[in-house]
């Protein structure tokens, strides 16, 4: 992006980075879930409580409503496209170099390590401390891994579109 900022982009580039980056957060958000799920499954609990409970990190007012459950999922997929849209920006800029070279998916997989460890080491034991005794650290390490796969890979992906309707 040669150091310019989205504002200055042209729109269309812009459009582009912003629909790639809510596609990769939807990718990264849905697989996330889809781990979560099948990981209380097998393990004999209920996939429903993490939900609750990011309603309770975020809302905590309405961690016992009906619908904390569909309303933590709304939560959580909105935090994923918000991400996903801030990697799709940060990527080119701050690593211009490995942008659509294969250490692309890594840089990717490696920030969403990052946040992972800043969200259960820093902000969810001062916000809600519960929530980070729901699922094994190891666990929802994975999920953040997966999200980072899911993301990248959608953000390949686009470039290769891109590059082939040229």
């Amino acid at each position: 992006m040669s150091g310019s900022s989205i504002r200055t982009q042209a729109p269309a580039h812009r459009g582009r980075l912003l629909t790639v980056g809510t596609l990769a957060g939807l990718a990264g958000g849905t697989i996330e879930v889809a781990w979560i799920a099948l990981y209380q499954h097998l393990t004999g609990h209920e996939a429903a409580v993490v939900a609750r409970g990011v309603t309770q990190s975020v809302l905590p007012g309405l961690a016992s409503a009906p619908s904390a459950v569909l309303l933590g999922l709304a939560i959580h997929m909105a935090l994923a496209v918000t991400l996903g849209v801030a990697i799709a920006i940060a990527v080119p800029r701050v690593l211009p170099r490995i942008a659509g070279t294969p250490l692309e998916p890594v840089a990717v997989v490696a920030a969403l390590i990052g946040v992972w460890a800043v969200n259960f080491f820093v902000v969810l034991p001062v916000i809600n401390p519960a929530f980070v005794t729901l699922v094994p650290y190891g666990a929802s390490l994975i999920s953040k891994v997966l999200f980072g796969f899911a993301a990248a890979s959608v953000i390949w992906c686009s470039r290769w579109i891109s590059a082939a309707g040229r």
